[in-house]
């Protein structure tokens, strides 16, 4: 004989509630990204495969006994240097694609770098257990001078700020956090030998991927509504 426990409304109510919220998160997270590389200029198909693929190889990919979403590059103080795939090198080939697609000048990409490189070195800091890190909101100031930057210099063409936005923010990023703080992250000894110090990340999103992705929407509102009022 079954005995079926009472359920009230509430109840059912809340269980919906506790499942339906984590989907809707990451499906607006989702949405926010392909909208981002749909500014870039790709289409909806070419934005979901590039979010998808991007968001896998952050995760660890062991194929033949070797993890293809982190590149070894070399050993120092007991570390491993490397990069991440999706967190670094996708951005990185990415940004070198869309410049050269849009036939940007190199001299705005390296003005608008070097302003986001000088923002970010002095926004992130060493944490010997965690990497490189920035604290929230400081780590989306980056994103906000890509941004003006991108405004002043392709403030007619929205194509090609967008791109800088990105692009700078990713070069910008990957200097002013992970080059410029790299020696003083591998003075400190880990607790571990070969502790690994991936640029771009490991298992979450790196500053890197989350810059450009962040500079290129902000510029794509802001534009938005520049166009709108004019």
């Amino acid at each position: 004989m079954f005995v079926f426990a009472e359920i009230s409304l509430v109840e059912i109510i809340l269980w919906i509630i506790r499942v339906s919220l984590p989907i809707l998160t990451i499906y607006l997270i989702y949405l926010l990204l392909t909208k981002a590389f749909k500014y870039l200029g790709f289409s909806d198909l070419e934005s979901t495969i590039i979010v998808i693929i991007s968001f896998i190889f952050t995760f660890p990919i062991i194929l033949f006994g070797y993890d293809i979403s982190n590149v070894a590059l070399f050993s120092y103080n007991n570390w491993v240097v490397g990069i991440n795939t999706g967190g670094a090198l996708i951005p990185i080939m990415l940004s070198f694609y869309l410049i050269s697609k849009r036939k940007i000048s190199y001299k705005q990409v390296l003005i608008a770098t070097i302003i986001v490189t000088i923002i970010t070195f002095f926004i992130t800091k060493v944490d010997s257990s965690k990497g490189i890190v920035a604290s929230f909101p400081y780590w989306l100031i980056p994103a906000v001078f890509a941004c003006i930057s991108s405004i002043i210099l392709f403030r007619k063409n929205f194509a090609k700020g967008a791109v800088l936005s990105y692009s700078s923010s990713t070069f910008g990023v990957l200097i002013g956090a992970d080059f410029l703080h790299l020696p003083e992250l591998l003075n400190n000894s880990p607790t571990r030998l070969g502790t690994m110090a991936t640029i771009g990340g490991a298992v979450v999103f790196d500053l890197i991927f989350l810059t450009g992705v962040i500079a290129v929407l902000i510029y794509g509102v802001i534009m938005f509504k520049y166009r709108t009022n004019n």
